[in-house]
C-alpha cells in the first residue's frame, strides 16, 4: 500500500485503502485533499472561523473512525459531505444557547415570490455563501440545509429539533431577507448574467 502512496496516490481508491490500513501519510493527504470543499460546508454552519475548524476536525475524527467500513471509495465524497453536515448540525445543538428565533427579522413573508430561484441560479457559489453568511443564525442554518444541501423541511425539523412549520417559516423569512440583500447589491430576479 505504501508504494501506491509514494506514487502520488494515483487513484482515490488507493488513498482510501491506504487510510483504511492506518497509513499516516495517506491520512494526511486524504485530510488535506478534501479540505477546501468540506470547509465550505463547515463555514456555512459555523459562526466563526475557529468554530468551522472545530467542526472540520471533529468531522474527520468521525470519518477516520468509520472509514474502514467504506466499501465503495468512489462514492466517499458524498458520504463525507453527509458526515460534515451532520457534525455541523450536532455542533449547532451543543452551542444552542440562544433561541432559534433570537434576533430574527420579522419582516413580512412573500409566499408568492419565486424570485429567489432565478437570482440564486445566476450567482456563483462564493457570492451565495457570502450572502447567506450574513443572515441571522437561525435563517442561515435553514437556508443552507434547504436551498444549498437539499434537505426537506421534515429532515430539517428532525435534525434541528424544531417543527417542520418552523422550518418553513424560517426558510421563507430567510429567503426574503436574502432577496433583500441581493437586491441591495443590484441583483434582481430576472436579469441575465
Amino acid at each position: 500500500m505504501k508504494a501506491s502512496i509514494k506514487k502520488n496516490n494515483r487513484t482515490l481508491t488507493d488513498l482510501v485503502t491506504a487510510c483504511q490500513h492506518n497509513d499516516q501519510r495517506a491520512q494526511t493527504l486524504f485530510y488535506n485533499r478534501f479540505r477546501t470543499d468540506l470547509m465550505r460546508i463547515c463555514t456555512r454552519f459555523a459562526r466563526t472561523r475557529m468554530e468551522a475548524e472545530d467542526i472540520y476536525q471533529e468531522s474527520f475524527v468521525k470519518i477516520f473512525r468509520h472509514l474502514h467500513g467504506v466499501q465503495n471509495p468512489e462514492s466517499i465524497e458524498s458520504w463525507m459531505r453527509a458526515v460534515v453536515t451532520r457534525t455541523a448540525i450536532n455542533s449547532y445543538h451543543r452551542h444552542k444557547k440562544e433561541a432559534l428565533n433570537h434576533s430574527m427579522d420579522m419582516s413580512p413573508m412573500d409566499f408568492e415570490s419565486n424570485d429567489h430561484t432565478c437570482m440564486i441560479d445566476q450567482l456563483s457559489v462564493g457570492v451565495i455563501d457570502e450572502m447567506i453568511a450574513q443572515l441571522p443564525e437561525g435563517y442561515k442554518r435553514i437556508v443552507n440545509l434547504n436551498l444549498i444541501d437539499g434537505y426537506s423541511h421534515i429532515e430539517i425539523a428532525q435534525a434541528l429539533s424544531i417543527t417542520d412549520s418552523t422550518s418553513r417559516s424560517q426558510l421563507l423569512r430567510g429567503r426574503n431577507l436574502l432577496i433583500k440583500k441581493l437586491r441591495k447589491q443590484g441583483i434582481t430576479g430576472y436579469e441575465m448574467p
